[in-house]
């Protein structure tokens, strides 16, 4: 089981939400919005004032999905595939391993509360 965490713009998640949701078995994702910079020595030397250091920054959004390994590879060229416009600042991709994952359904007080994620 590994977790995808992806930063991308903010424009490009419908088209995103629509290609994973053919992957068979998506596990659904988690969204949320995010701000970021590039690093200095991506966007070439320059002076900024105080002001334009504290405020700017560029609207993301942020991806996280816990996935089988087998959906993996899919998911994240998908990511990739669509996210890509030849531009600095498209985003980026990570996967990390994931050791347990739980779901957690409301029940019934003294009900089983846990049930692991497939495996």
């Amino acid at each position: 089981m590994k977790e995808i965490k992806a930063i991308i713009r903010p424009n490009k998640l419908p088209a995103l939400r629509e290609i994973l949701r053919e992957v068979p078995g998506f596990p659904g994702m988690t969204v949320s919005k995010a701000e970021g910079l590039s690093s200095p020595s991506r966007t070439g030397p320059s002076k900024h004032s105080i002001k334009e250091e504290l405020t700017d920054y560029t609207a993301k959004t942020r991806i996280e999905i816990v996935a089988p390994d087998e959906l993996v590879d899919a998911i994240v060229d998908r990511i990739v595939t669509v996210a890509n416009t030849g531009h600095i600042g498209d985003g980026l991709v990570w996967v990390t391993p994931i050791d347990r994952a739980v779901f957690v359904y409301k029940v019934m007080p003294g009900a089983e509360a846990v049930k692991d994620y497939p495996k």
